[in-house]
């Protein structure tokens, strides 16, 4: 029997979107699918457009707009399947992408979240930015992925095709089990959009359980649908979020060496942007900085809620113990295939 499965997709003034790609998803082979459209209150025709081409997908408004955090944590309210899937609206999926997802999730009871692999929509022999074959994550927090390193992306040869545990999965498509959450939460609303995703599966991590990347399924992302990637706005997030993750689920003895650490790091970058005339990659840093440490009342709070009996672990699987930046920026590492394998976690 096939099990049933919720695909959630967050719409903020994407009437453009979900015009060129519901298309894609309603012709999903998968026999037991729900469809649900969450509108984030979308000022454009969004959801009388749905309402009319799609009767069949339930459609729910939000009175405001909570960004992608809240908005799909108040989409659980209307779920009742074991799984559910968060799909961008500026996502093309391929027919049979559900199969290998449940497939892979029923086989494994311990994987709370899976991705599949993640291409590029305009380039379709690359990997995308935001998940490309599975998330990882450097000693101080930065995130790569299997095929994406910082902006290097890499044409996809089949050199990352192996189903593995990774560290994250991306909030671009992402299979979640539905108890997991229940035990443990979904997303931050503090964090409004960015890096929610991440600090999901750390916290999951955390928990005991894992998080994987099922390569033969497929799909195609634009990227930067609703706020473009050199967004100042964008930075901010990225940056404000990043240190909220380590702080809310490094093991003690780890957060304030490391979050210190990024502070010199970022230092670093606003340094670079300050060469480039970036002044709004320079403010956006510096006002994620100061928004982190004029918010940490409330990451306080947040991880003593979390971790009451459950404690942060050191991680492991998709951990890489040394730094992506000096790798990247120094070494010339471009490519995670010239990463050396990782060791212990340090």
């Amino acid at each position: 029997m096939t099990v049933p499965v919720t695909v959630v997709i967050l719409n903020w003034n994407g009437r453009h979107w979900l015009e060129k790609f519901l298309p894609s998803v309603t012709a999903s082979t998968y026999s037991h699918l729900h469809i649900l459209v969450v509108d984030n209150a979308s000022t454009d025709d969004s959801v009388d457009f749905v309402r009319k081409k799609y009767p069949q997908i339930q459609v729910e408004v939000m009175e405001e707009n909570h960004g992608f955090a809240e908005g799909n944590n108040r989409a659980l309210a209307f779920i009742d399947t074991p799984y559910f899937i968060l799909l961008n609206s500026d996502v093309e999926v391929t027919p049979q992408w559900l199969e290998p997802l449940i497939a892979r999730m029923e086989a494994q009871p311990e994987i709370a979240a899976l991705q599949p692999k993640i291409r590029a929509h305009f380039d379709k022999t690359s990997f995308e930015y935001a998940g490309a074959s599975g998330g990882w994550m450097d000693r101080f927090a930065y995130p790569f992925c299997r095929g994406r390193i910082f902006d290097t992306l890499e044409k996809d040869h089949g050199q990352y095709e192996s189903p593995e545990e990774i560290f994250w999965a991306t909030g671009a498509c992402c299979c979640i089990r539905t108890e997991v959450v229940q035990k443990i939460g979904l997303f931050q609303p503090e964090f409004f959009a960015h890096m929610e995703e991440i600090d999901f599966c750390w916290r999951a991590k955390n928990f005991g359980y894992q998080i994987w990347v099922e390569p033969t399924s497929v799909v195609y992302h634009v990227g930067g649908g609703a706020l473009p990637k050199e967004n100042p706005r964008k930075t901010f997030l990225n940056v404000r979020n990043s240190l909220a993750c380590m702080y809310l689920n490094l093991p003690a003895g780890q957060r304030f060496p490391k979050v210190f650490f990024r502070l010199i790091l970022d230092g670093v970058w606003g340094i670079k942007a300050l060469l480039s005339w970036d002044w709004g990659t320079i403010k956006a840093i510096l006002k994620a900085h100061f928004a982190f440490y004029g918010q940490l009342g409330t990451w306080n709070r947040r991880r003593k809620e979390t971790y009451a009996e459950q404690k942060p672990s050191r991680p492991q699987a998709g951990y890489f113990p040394k730094s992506i930046v000096w790798q990247y920026f120094v070494r010339g590492k471009k490519r995670f295939s010239e990463l050396k394998a990782p060791g212990k976690p340090a």
